[in-house]
């Protein structure tokens, strides 16, 4: 955790998936919150385009 987030305010996260890697970002107002990123599994490397976005999604709402 980078800054403590206010909990009253909206938060955003950013995801990007590419033929290599996951990359999640939380922010607020401005204020990067958190972020993590992981490489992809060897059976990942095999999904569509908008497959691997939803599973940047998905890791985004697991951590």
């Amino acid at each position: 955790i980078l800054a403590l987030p206010e909990g009253s305010k909206d938060f955003i996260v950013y995801c990007d998936a590419l033929n290599k890697g996951l990359g999640v970002v939380l922010m607020q107002r401005e204020k990067m919150i958190s972020y993590a990123s992981r490489q992809l599994k060897i059976h990942e490397k095999n999904y569509t385009t908008h497959n691997l976005e939803l599973r940047a999604v998905v890791f985004a709402l697991k951590i």
